[in-house]
């Protein structure tokens, strides 16, 4: 039971944590949103793919990877779906309905927002599984620690985006603890199906891989390529990717 709180904790608090340190960069030039925006794209392309869909396929027989495959087009198409949805969320963001009709982008980091806080399900239930195979506790902890060092930067990317689109810093902080609190809620969720979320698990991490890739393509990496500053942006991209996966290695 104490490892199911230690865990909890663990993976919420480094999310958290990241939010704590995004707030710290809110005060960045206008003209580095694209640079931001690009690194935050660059760190969800890295969490959906080696984080999220790569795992989804290695727990998988050679027999039922479709599974996967499902999950990550379900995900693509919840998100498209959302996608008309996210001007009727704008008490979500604290702004006005008539602000997310007429300016897309705000819809856009919305959806962003949202792919983070669906994947954070999923990776808490993965967590709790882990818990129950009592026989490798090396295991136990591995995967929660894996798991936290990545919430990190992931909990740093949704910050910037919604203060650059005049999210008040209170709702802010909000939006990121109820996100962490989801977390939490996929412990626990993992840790009382057992070995019966093993079965589905792989789909569920799937459509939290589709979902992620599914905003990063269609909605933030053409928005850091619309105002000129591409290169940096792709540079940007580039730095993310690579220090999920370095953050991953040091840590394995």
């Amino acid at each position: 039971m104490n490892l199911i709180w230690l865990s909890a904790a663990g993976l919420s608090g480094a999310t958290l944590i990241g939010a704590i340190l995004g707030f710290l960069i809110d005060e960045l030039p206008h003209k580095w949103n694209d640079t931001v925006l690009g690194y935050c794209a660059g760190i969800m392309l890295a969490a959906s793919t080696l984080g999220l869909i790569v795992p989804a396929f290695g727990m998988c027989s050679a027999t039922n990877w479709w599974m996967v495959v499902v999950g990550v087009m379900s995900g693509a198409l919840f998100l498209n779906v959302l996608d008309f949805l996210t001007p009727h969320l704008h008490h979500i963001t604290g702004l006005e309905q008539e602000v997310h009709v007429n300016n897309s982008s705000i819809n856009k980091i919305l959806l962003f927002v949202l792919a983070i806080a669906i994947h954070k399900l999923p990776e808490g239930i993965a967590a709790g599984v882990s818990i129950n195979d009592t026989a490798n506790v090396a295991n136990q902890w591995a995967v929660s620690f894996g798991i936290a060092i990545q919430n990190i930067p992931e909990g740093m990317v949704i910050i910037p985006p919604l203060l650059f689109a005049g999210v008040t810093r209170i709702r802010t902080f909000i939006i990121s603890a109820i996100i962490c609190l989801l977390e939490v809620a996929g412990v626990w969720i993992g840790y009382g199906l057992g070995s019966v979320s093993e079965v589905f698990l792989p789909v569920m991490l799937g459509f939290a891989g589709g979902a992620m890739l599914y905003v990063t393509s269609d909605e933030m990496i053409p928005e850091t390529h619309a105002h000129g500053y591409e290169k940096q942006a792709t540079y940007a991209l580039l730095l993310g990717f690579m220090t999920l996966i370095v953050l991953e290695k040091i840590f394995e």
